[in-house]
């Protein structure tokens, strides 16, 4: 059983808890904000901890929860006094625990805390695209989003892949961020099992994946070669190239791309929201590959 601490501190009070000791954990009961091990989850409404930082945010009961079951590793966590008997009591074995009242959890985030929790965790390492492929458990599909600015939708296509069972998801420098507050809440937490790969030069990185480990790149894109949906078959392994909300692929992605594949549309809709689109293409893929 780690440490468990319970420390009331009046409001004001300049004195902070005693940080933990070296291989323990804690939780406290706090009636102050001023504890700077709280600065991760200060005013989130008006910042957001993106790609330059070293952590991101988690929210919510079931997001924190595959978070905490995750192999993330795990700074804090804070719990809304209101939400704490929501989680086990030896949580504090897991991670430090920060419990505030309502009032104080509302004024350290900025807006009304009605998720009751958060989690900060540590964002993964960089790392070379030969060492992501390594990790993958299989080597049958990828989803690669180069230009996704939408935090819902990559959110959205991260729970699809997890969903659907695609092996990874390589993501360009121009997406938004997967490790977003606002995209990890929309994944439901399926950003901690997903495989995820941030590309720093994705034209080179799919071309690694083309020369190097065989994969056939398949824009998902209206052209005039594309294949429609229901004619296309996936080769042994494929990644799936989902283009930008507003203007799809860049032509030099198109030009790049193996094969394409398009979802046919009727009158005047020429095409559908990207993780619609993601779903419908996923469905269909894995679907052929009895993933």
């Amino acid at each position: 059983m780690g440490l468990v601490a319970y420390v009331s501190l009046p409001t004001n009070s300049n004195t902070l808890p005693p940080p933990p000791r070296e291989n323990s954990v804690s939780e406290y009961l706090l009636s102050s904000t001023d504890d700077p091990r709280l600065d991760p989850y200060r005013d989130l409404k008006r910042t957001n901890r993106t790609r330059g930082s070293r952590h991101f945010i988690a929210e919510g009961i079931r997001v924190v929860e595959r978070l905490l079951a995750s192999d993330f590793e795990v700074q804090s966590v804070v719990v809304d006094e209101a939400h704490r008997r929501r989680f086990p009591e030896d949580l504090g074995e897991r991670t430090d625990v920060f419990v505030l009242p309502s009032k104080l959890a509302n004024e350290l985030v900025g807006y009304r805390f009605h998720a009751g929790v958060l989690g900060c965790g540590e964002r993964p390492a960089e790392r070379r695209l030969v060492d992501w492929i390594e990790t993958l458990t299989s080597h049958r599909l990828l989803v690669c989003c180069p230009r996704i600015t939408d935090p819902e939708n990559i959110g959205t296509i991260i729970r699809l892949c997890a969903g659907f069972g695609v092996d990874g998801l390589l993501v360009g420098t121009q997406s938004t961020d997967p490790f977003s507050r606002r995209s990890i809440r929309v994944s439901m937490g399926h950003a901690f099992s997903l495989p995820i790969q941030e590309s720093s030069n994705l034209m080179v990185d799919l071309l690694q994946l083309r020369q190097d480990f065989d994969y056939e790149i398949v824009a998902v894109e209206v052209t005039d070669t594309a294949e429609t949906l229901k004619d296309y078959r996936p080769g042994p392994r494929s990644v799936l190239l989902f283009g930008n909300e507003s203007d799809g692929l860049s032509r030099e992605l198109i030009d790049f791309s193996d094969r394409a594949t398009m979802i046919p549309m009727h009158g005047q809709v020429d095409s559908l929201n990207v993780a619609i689109s993601a779903a419908i293409v996923m469905h269909h893929v894995t679907s052929v590959l009895d993933l």
